[in-house]
């Protein structure tokens, strides 16, 4: 009985081999330094905006809420805001700050804020607000005001 134990594991050792050889390949392969782990960094967003007045009079502020809403959250993501005036004529501000210029980039510190729109006419005013990120994500708002004067 001894001998054919003996000789069933020594047919048995041929199959250990194989799969011990097998098992360190597939760790080998598996583990290969080609495969890099991917961090997503670039998170679509939302902008939501409070309700606005229908009118303003020259000379007149309004205020803008804004917020941010990201998809995702990645710390180094920077926004930005440009402004282009095509109707009418006003200025835009956020909070305190000077007056932006049309077209040009400003970096937002916050992802809730407001802007100021002062009036400097007294017709009809349209306006549009691009909100971009750090990597080239990009939304549009436009704002409409009649004239109440």
């Amino acid at each position: 009985m001894i001998a054919i134990f003996n000789k069933f594991r020594i047919g048995l050792l041929p199959i250990y081999v194989m799969l011990a050889i097998l098992t360190a390949s597939v760790s080998l392969v598996s583990c290969s330094k080609d495969d890099e782990l991917e961090i997503q960094n670039d998170f679509p967003f939302e902008v939501n905006v409070m309700p606005v007045p229908k009118d303003v009079a020259n000379g007149q502020t309004v205020e803008i809420r804004l917020t941010i809403q990201r998809t995702g959250n990645y710390s180094n993501t920077q926004y930005f805001l440009r402004y282009f005036q095509f109707d009418g004529q006003g200025t835009l501000r956020y909070y305190d700050e000077p007056p932006y210029l049309p077209n040009d980039l400003y970096p937002l510190p916050t992802e809730q804020f407001r802007l100021y729109y002062t009036s400097t006419s007294a017709v009809s005013q349209s306006f549009e607000v691009w909100i971009s990120d750090s990597f080239g994500n990009e939304k549009q708002i436009t704002f409409q005001f009649n004239s109440s004067d």
